[in-house]
């Protein structure tokens, strides 16, 4: 009886495992955003690049935030509500998040990466 406590205990230690090794590092996702900068500003009032501003994005509707950018009709028809999972899913595979959308960049395909730049823009973008 008592290994199987132990068992089980070991066990619930390997499920909660994950969610730990993808805490959010907003340090480690501003060097990620790098990627990011050629197309996106971050700052209030920031210009908007070939990509959006991004000052405001989480709970914001996609393709209604920023009026003075031309989304894709993907995005402004995806009726995604920007917060850490469609972000997430969003920044793995932009294409597959939203087909026709006009975003070339691949996407990151490594949670840690996605969940600190998701920290990164919620530090900077409030």
């Amino acid at each position: 009886m008592k290994s199987l406590i132990v068992s089980a205990a070991v066990s619930l230690t390997v499920l909660a495992a994950p969610s730990l090794a993808h805490a959010q590092d907003a340090t480690a996702g501003k060097k990620v955003f790098k990627r990011c900068v050629a197309c996106h500003t971050v700052e209030k009032d920031g210009r908007n690049k070939v990509g959006p501003n991004l000052w405001g994005i989480f709970g914001s509707t996609a393709g209604e935030r920023n009026v003075g950018y031309k989304y894709s009709p993907a995005m402004k028809a995806s009726g995604i509500v920007w917060d850490d999972a469609n972000m997430s899913a969003y920044l793995e595979n932009p294409r597959k998040a939203v087909p026709k959308t006009r975003m070339a960049f691949p996407g990151l395909k490594k949670a840690k990466q996605r969940n600190d730049v998701i920290a990164y823009l919620k530090s900077v973008t409030k």
